[in-house]
């Protein structure tokens, strides 16, 4: 089963953003995800559309951010997406009229939407600065002891 990356990368690419002078090209952002330009200007549109980035084309153009990280949640990337599903599992719908699977089905949606709506409220409290906040704490510690753990 096939998990939706598309929110801890645009994280990813929200934090570099932020940490970086100047503007991000289409290119360069999807040298950073190992994808196309295509799909980084796609999947960048959606943000651009909520008033996250702000883009600019031609020559020396490219995406940079329109807000402070502190402004924007988890939940604000989220839904920037699109809303999508937050869990890979879900419901059998082979067999409608099977009693077994309405039981069994009305059991997890109901553990869904609160394990869901649990979630999404989490979303709502993290802001994008608190996960770069984590990461310069990380930064800070890795360059305290060698060892691996850079990106990009």
């Amino acid at each position: 089963m096939r998990h939706d990356s598309r929110l801890s990368r645009m994280l990813h690419v929200l934090i570099h953003m932020d940490r970086h002078d100047g503007s991000a090209t289409s290119e360069v952002i999807a040298r950073m995800l190992n994808t196309n330009p295509v799909v980084v200007r796609r999947t960048m549109a959606g943000l651009r559309e909520q008033g996250y980035v702000h883009s600019v084309k031609g020559h020396g153009g490219g995406w940079t951010l329109s807000r402070p990280l502190e402004q924007i949640s988890l939940l604000d990337i989220h839904r920037a997406l699109g809303s999508p599903e937050v869990f890979a599992i879900g419901l059998a719908i082979d067999h409608p009229t099977c009693l077994v699977e309405q039981s069994v089905n009305a059991a997890l949606q109901d553990a869904f939407a609160e394990a869901e709506a649990i979630l999404i409220s989490r979303f709502g409290n993290v802001t994008i600065a608190d996960v770069a906040r984590d990461f310069d704490d990380r930064f800070q510690r890795s360059t305290e002891k060698p060892g691996p753990g850079s990106c990009h």
